[in-house]
């Protein structure tokens, strides 16, 4: 029986010019660099500059996917763009992508589930080409979280930091196994009892302002290593594999102890984890596309690998997607 799939056909990744050192970073806040690197692993973050929003991010990274694909703007036909720091409360920072590409059909708009934002967003346009409304569809990670961090809050402002990944997911068809290039399946969770352990104190409808990070870490992180592994394990057996069938996971990029915490707990291979945390430190909803792309750049993820990609954000939310490159 032959079957529709969502290949991803091109990866592409933005970084502000601007990086903060650890080092820098004690000049303004009471921390230090073996501080950070032994509780994080985090080494630096890029900065968005003055000016530079997440559209700009967002549209840099596409038109890198779009290369990578031998694409252009025009096939696309759905743009799904996750990001917690969109440019202003509406419009949608899609749309902005979508004029920046010069593109005038399709529907383009915002998924909001933070650091889980890209996974959420692969799993809408999954659905949308499953069912026949999309054809080709760009998915973006975007985020500028250098601008909702209290600077003076060691225990965040240190974690965190602007980026963008994006691919392009087009319609194939397939066999219907797990063999086929294109997303294999997708698992979505929520559970908004656990609001308070991390989020932003401010918003247009309760403040009317910005607000700034807020976080629980040692809450956040027991939750994470649990969840995280759950849902990895949940993506396997839905599709009959195991982790020594994975080529390589792909986690979001929150705090190393997180991603060695999960790895052991799956039983899985360091070597078989892609890691950029300590380059990038965490960039919420750009972090999956973001490593993915590096990746696939550096000639670690290759053609006919089966990748599985995890996240945990805010709210709290988390999934996984697991795809044969």
């Amino acid at each position: 029986m032959t079957v529709t799939r969502s290949a991803i056909v091109g990866c592409g990744s933005y970084l502000p010019k601007r990086v903060l050192t650890n080092k820098e970073l004690a000049l303004t806040v009471d921390t230090d660099d073996d501080w950070i690197v032994s509780r994080t692993g985090i080494q630096k973050r890029h900065i968005a500059a003055e000016g530079e929003c997440t559209s700009d991010l967002a549209l840099a990274a596409t038109r890198e996917a779009l290369a990578a694909a031998q694409m252009d703007a025009d096939e696309i036909d759905l743009i799904v763009l996750a990001t917690a720091t969109p440019d202003q409360t509406f419009p949608s920072t899609a749309t902005a992508v979508q004029a920046g590409l010069g593109i005038t059909h399709g529907a383009a708009f915002d998924v909001q589930a933070v650091c889980s934002g890209f996974v959420f967003a692969l799993a809408v346009a999954d659905n949308f080409i499953k069912t026949g409304q999309s054809k080709c569809a760009a998915v973006i990670g975007a985020e500028t979280f250098s601008r909702i961090l209290d600077w003076e809050d060691r225990n965040t402002c240190v974690l965190f930091g602007d980026g963008a990944g994006a691919v392009i997911v087009k319609a194939i068809e397939g066999e219907g196994t797990s063999d086929d290039q294109g997303i294999l399946s997708t698992h979505l969770h929520s559970d908004g009892r656990h609001q308070k352990l991390l989020y932003v104190d401010g918003g247009p409808s309760s403040t009317q302002s910005t607000g700034f990070l807020r976080m629980e870490g040692k809450e956040v992180f027991r939750h994470a290593v649990t969840n995280l592994s759950a849902v990895v394990r949940e993506a396997l057996e839905a599709n009959d594999l195991s982790t020594d069938d994975l080529d390589w996971l792909i986690p979001h990029q929150a705090n190393k102890r997180i991603l060695d915490g999960t790895a052991r707990k799956l039983g899985l291979s360091p070597e078989k984890v892609i890691v950029t945390v300590d380059q990038h430190a965490n960039t919420s909803a750009a972090s999956v596309p973001l490593a993915l792309t590096q990746g696939v750049k550096d000639g670690r993820i290759k053609l006919g690998n089966l990748v599985l990609m995890e996240a945990m954000g805010g709210g709290f939310t988390w999934g996984a997607c697991v795809a044969r490159m």
